[in-house]
């Protein structure tokens, strides 16, 4: 009988409590979903992106993942591993003042996240586009890996994520 996967179980608690932050709650907007198996890597994926309602400016991409090696080893029930899947979120931000502010928006992310995440914000820009600023991409990579006991903590953890959007659209 086939038994779902670390990911697969996780995928769906974060889907579920995502789409009811936009059909029931009515507080975001769902703007992208992915749910990929890339071949090339051998590793599974699954996002989905959205921004606070009437807020699309700051939009955020929750992003699960799961590696080939870390699938065998929870199929194959190896015992000396600790299979689980890798969790981040990527927001992005125009930004006009770069240096002070993706300084803030560190110092902010890093108020509400602390010490379990490692931030990376890279700038970029297309040649002719005429928008001010720079697009921000602001990477939120969590240090421990996540298995079904992290389950009751969704919804916790979207309510960061909801509070890190406010925080970005203020800057």
């Amino acid at each position: 009988m086939f038994h779902p996967t670390i990911f697969e179980n996780l995928k769906v608690a974060f889907e579920n409590r995502i789409y009811d932050l936009d059909s029931l709650d009515g507080k975001i907007d769902i703007l992208n979903r992915i749910d990929r198996m890339d071949f090339a890597i051998m590793k599974r994926d699954f996002a989905l992106r959205f921004a606070l309602l009437g807020e699309p400016d700051v939009t955020v991409e929750v992003v699960l993942e799961a590696s080939l090696q870390e699938l065998a080893d929870e199929i194959l029930e190896n015992e000396r591993a600790h299979p689980g899947s890798a969790l981040r979120l990527r927001f992005r931000k125009r930004v006009e003042d770069s240096e002070k502010t993706c300084k803030k928006i560190t110092e902010a992310l890093a108020a509400i996240w602390e010490d379990d995440v490692e931030i990376k914000q890279t700038l970029s820009r297309e040649l002719d586009d005429k928008k001010v600023g720079e697009l921000d991409t602001i990477l939120v990579k969590f240090k421990p890996k996540l298995d079904e006991e992290h389950i009751e903590e969704i919804p916790e953890f979207l309510e960061h994520v909801l509070e890190s959007l406010a925080a970005l659209n203020k800057l």
